[in-house]
């Protein structure tokens, strides 16, 4: 009988690797409050049910309007985000979290009900308007209910794991969304509002109607604070100027494809590169991206976005497109980790609502600028100006919102 089998010496080393892998997961997903986990899972659930916007277009095809008028409903749907945005942000903080969350996620099948049924071109481009502001209307609320429930220390590791259920939740609607659709568009709806009214369940039973943000709610000021707020809005034109050159990856991007030759499999595979990438690689890049300044590393995040986009106008073929991606990923996995805590931390408490409410609709807006601008250069210039505007612009703001580094270090020791 051996030493071992008289357990005379330890037992394999499997158990420590385990405790590591125990640890790891605990710093990773450990203490975090009840509140920001229903608002994680209500994330998942109501993103893997986003299929309608996306199909928005084939949708309209099959019912056989013309491409002038899908312009003018889809012009009508990006209009409604940034009124939403606002909209939201200022009920987060007039009214509540809890309210703000719930109102949107029951208006949204509401409004994709009345899209559905809509008869004709104006009654389509007012339910896409509706559409587009009662699914914008409740981030702002949940990103401040997370603010508000979780440490300080704990809003980029918070911010982060939002970003990254995001992205879970589109990895599974990409999956299954033309599986679907093919079967019948009315399907996407369903789906769609029947995902809303799941988060919305979530957050009824898990959010107490005494929610945290019941200490730190106003009932006046509007956004005129934000706006006065320099260092604010220094960065939400920054954000704005990055998010510009993000949303080429959903405009310009399947525009290059097309005029390369290539089929549309080529963007569905930039897609699923793009969210494998985020979903594998966020939680373990995590512990290494923040043991640096986060304005640095959302400033390198910015650049490589930046970089990467470009780098679209060199690629001609399926793998080179793929190894663009990879390169502008890797920027969004970065920003997904430090950008959310930042706006967090420059809000007040009884102004998160609003805030987040500024920063969302910076980025509804540069979807509705991204696709113009992009438009006027290919007709005007060509495509190569596309390419070289990105990367100018994404180059510039990384390099702008270094020299907010002084500010933001002192706004996160004086904001309460």
């Amino acid at each position: 009988m051996t030493e071992q089998q008289l357990h005379l010496v330890p037992p394999p080393a499997a158990p420590r690797s385990r405790s590591r892998i125990s640890t790891a997961f605990a710093t990773r997903f450990g203490g975090m409050s009840r509140p920001f986990w229903v608002i994680f899972s209500g994330t998942i659930a109501n993103r893997m049910g986003d299929m309608v916007v996306p199909f928005l277009v084939f949708y309209l095809g099959s019912r056989g309007i013309s491409a002038e008028a899908t312009g003018s409903i889809v012009v009508a749907l990006g209009l409604g985000g940034p009124i939403g945005s606002v909209l939201g942000g200022w009920l987060a903080d007039r009214v509540g979290r809890r309210f703000v969350l719930l109102t949107g996620l029951i208006a949204t099948p509401a409004s994709l009900g009345a899209l559905f049924a809509a008869p004709n071109l104006p009654t389509l481009a007012f339910a896409a308007a509706l559409v587009g502001m009662c699914n914008r209307l409740y981030p702002p609320a949940a990103a401040a209910l997370i603010a508000d429930s979780v440490t300080p220390t704990q809003r980029a590791r918070a911010f982060s794991l939002l970003h990254w259920a995001v992205n879970i939740g589109t990895a599974a609607s990409a999956a299954t969304a033309g599986f679907l659709a093919a079967r019948g568009y009315w399907l996407l709806f369903v789906l769609d509002a029947a995902t809303c009214l799941i988060y919305a369940m979530f957050v009824a039973r898990g959010i107490p109607k005494k929610a945290p943000d019941q200490r730190t709610r106003t009932n006046g000021g509007g956004y005129r604070v934000v706006l006065q707020d320099r260092v604010m809005m220094a960065f939400v034109a920054m954000t704005a100027l990055a998010a510009i050159v993000y949303s080429m990856t959903q405009f310009a991007i399947p525009l290059a494809i097309r005029l390369d030759g290539l089929p549309p499999t080529v963007f569905g595979l930039v897609g699923i590169v793009n969210t494998v990438l985020v979903i594998a690689l966020q939680p373990v890049l995590y512990g290494m991206i923040t043991r640096f300044d986060r304005v640095r590393v959302l400033a390198t995040s910015w650049a490589l976005v930046a970089v990467g986009v470009a780098s679209t106008g060199l690629a001609h073929e399926p793998w080179q497109y793929a190894l663009t991606v990879v390169i502008w990923t890797i920027g969004e996995i970065g920003n997904g980790v430090v950008a959310g805590g930042i706006v967090a931390d420059l809000a007040p408490a009884a102004m998160r609502g609003r805030y987040q409410g500024m920063i969302s609709w910076a980025k509804t807006m540069a979807g509705l600028v991204g696709p113009a601008l992009s438009t006027t250069l290919l007709s005007v210039v060509g495509p190569e100006a596309i390419w070289l505007t990105c990367l100018v612009a994404g180059l510039s703001g990384a390099v702008a919102v270094l020299a907010l580094i002084p500010a933001l270090v002192a706004r996160a020791t004086t904001v309460p």
